[in-house]
């Protein structure tokens, strides 16, 4: 992309959001990688690989960047959905976005989660289980990582369907929209924490964590509305606002990990009160998230919008390394798991191994495998 325009048609990048993504991936491998080395045995019963072997670093990790990893990507998600909605029909939107999404789902919810128990199970010692236990539809684990694929493609549909409705957006400010969605956002999470409504609802077709996933489609529908007003063709900027930003920011989000671990340690003793304390905490959540995802998209829209070749190479590989990394890190993670290797050590070999070996194996696939079956 140019400042000039975000023409997708003529075959423009939107670079910084392409690179932010790509980074993105990167963090994900990053926050799944700590759950295996955190020392609160977070992920112990049901992720992939738990290391006796742990420390306390993993598990801050986990909880920083469990407030916003995802988030992003679905900003960029619904940025670019008007952009492929252009200049087609809604079938051809449908199937363009099955195609892309849910094939590869359905690839690997009966590939990779089988191997998924598999590993589980050996890095355990725990003896393989009958056959039919090993597909998603009939695990603990469900689909997993592998979530993300079939609920971007329902707020696809779902954006489909608000977009027939020819709303009239001329008088929608970015700023308005974005107090909109931090409100709603807020009052979502906190009912949703207060009666009890949190955790995962998981079923053969789609997957979602309650408390988030109105909130993931909230940042999906800002990210379409920041693509259809332009914001990114200007040359905005505001240093005052940046500058209040960073002194702050650090604010909430160490007093959300703080709430969070005291819950965890004490959950039947609240800090102040029940109702107290969620507000607190979703408040808090609500303002790291909000500062984070500002903080992640003006920084790369002011100062990595440029391509690269390895850029490229690993942005067109961003999507596959999300499908297969967790297998990819499992194995991984196998070798070391009786290993003398400090735990952090391990820590940081696992996550940058793991993504130096799936972005090969996608890099692979792209230029021998698919380049092969295209032709």
């Amino acid at each position: 992309m140019a400042e000039k325009g975000q023409n997708a048609v003529s075959g423009n990048r939107i670079y910084f959001l392409d690179n932010l993504r790509t980074v993105m991936i990167f963090l994900v491998v990053l926050t799944h990688a700590s759950l295996i080395y955190e020392k609160h045995s977070i992920g112990a019963l049901w992720w992939i690989i738990s290391d006796p072997s742990n420390s306390d670093l993993p598990g801050i990790i986990f909880l920083i960047m469990n407030i916003f990893v995802m988030s992003p990507i679905f900003f960029i998600s619904g940025f670019l959905v008007s952009l492929s909605l252009k200049n087609k029909t809604g079938w051809t939107f449908i199937k363009s976005k099955f195609k892309r999404l849910m094939i590869p789902w359905i690839i690997a919810v009966l590939t990779l989660i089988p191997l998924y128990k598999i590993i589980f199970l050996y890095s355990r010692n725990l003896p393989q289980e009958s056959w039919t236990t090993y597909f998603h539809w009939n695990s603990i684990w469900s689909q997993n990582w592998l979530w993300f694929l079939p609920a971007l493609f329902l707020f696809d549909i779902l954006y489909l369907l608000i977009s027939r409705l020819n709303i009239d957006i001329s008088k929608i400010t970015v700023k308005r929209a974005i107090w909109t969605t931090l409100i709603v956002c807020y009052l979502f999470s906190f009912c949703m924490d207060f009666f009890n409504f949190h955790g995962w609802t998981k079923t053969v077709l789609i997957d979602f964590q309650n408390e988030r996933i109105f909130i993931y489609f909230m940042i999906f529908l800002l990210g379409s509305l920041c693509s259809k007003l332009k914001v990114f063709e200007s040359g905005w900027k505001n240093k005052k606002l940046d500058l209040i930003l960073h002194f702050t920011g650090w604010i909430p989000i160490n007093l959300y990990i703080f709430f969070v671990i005291y819950s965890l340690v004490k959950p039947d003793n609240p800090l102040f009160s029940n109702i107290v304390d969620t507000l607190l905490i979703r408040l808090n959540f609500i303002l790291s998230l909000a500062y984070l995802l500002y903080v992640l998209i003006i920084s790369f829209k002011n100062y990595l919008n440029k391509p690269g070749k390895l850029w490229k190479e690993l942005n067109n590989n961003s999507y596959g390394v999300y499908i297969i990394h967790v297998i990819v890190m499992g194995g991984i993670a196998l070798t070391m798991l009786n290993t003398t290797i400090p735990s952090f050590l391990k820590f940081l070999i696992l996550t940058v191994s793991t993504y130096v070996i799936s972005n090969l194996i996608v890099s692979f696939y792209r230029k021998f495998i698919k380049s092969k079956l295209i032709n």
